[in-house]
């Protein structure tokens, strides 16, 4: 704390704050008030670390307590019984959720049924974008698949531009997301992993992993 600011008493301190946060408001409001757009956006979340899928559920979570139809297909969890699938099931009259996937391409050890998957995902979540039914639609891990090229990125990328329509939000997570797509994006996160206790031993826990 500088000399000056050790010597003022509580109430300038107070007075001082109070009349910089006014100029940080006011600079604030000249700068939303230049933010008129509204559309629907495509977004990814994408990178190493934890939190890409968790994000997206967030987003819908968000957009459920506002009232609107939202939608999720995953491409890759398959039988796994997640907790965002089971908070989303109390919400049957505005959620629709399509499993697709039919697990990690660990799991499976068959390209061909990965492939065959991953088509019908992309498909049925074509479906429920143009349908303009939903006001988020979430490609969990759509990301995954393109990065085996279980899907043509120019494919995806193409529709996302040219058929998705405008009022639309579009979520994507999977890490290693595809140049093509980061560059089709209004919105991009990176989650950065610095800590993990998978390192340390510890195994996937309900209510954490899943």
């Amino acid at each position: 704390m500088s000399d000056k600011k050790a010597e003022m008493t509580e109430e300038e301190l107070n007075a001082r704050h109070a009349d910089k946060m006014r100029k940080k408001k006011a600079a604030r409001d000249k700068i939303m008030a230049t933010k008129t757009i509204e559309k629907g956006l495509l977004i990814v979340h994408t990178g190493k670390g934890k939190g890409k899928s968790t994000a997206g559920f967030g987003m819908i979570f968000r957009s459920l307590g506002h009232g609107h139809k939202v939608a999720v297909v995953q491409f890759v969890k398959g039988r796994i019984e997640t907790g965002e699938r089971m908070a989303l099931d109390r919400f049957s009259d505005l959620v629709t959720i399509k499993r697709m996937g039919e697990g990690f391409t660990w799991e499976t050890q068959d390209r061909q049924r990965d492939i065959d998957a991953a088509r019908q995902a992309w498909e049925a979540a074509k479906d429920m974008i143009r349908s303009r039914e939903y006001r988020i639609v979430l490609c969990d891990e759509l990301n995954i698949v393109l990065r085996y090229d279980y899907l043509p990125i120019d494919e995806v990328v193409a529709f996302l531009r040219d058929e998705k329509p405008e009022d639309v939000h579009v979520v994507i997570t999977g890490r290693n997301a595809k140049d093509e797509l980061i560059e089709a994006a209004d919105l991009v996160t990176e989650m950065t992993q610095i800590k993990h206790p998978f390192r340390s031993g510890v195994k996937p826990q309900e209510g954490i992993e899943f």
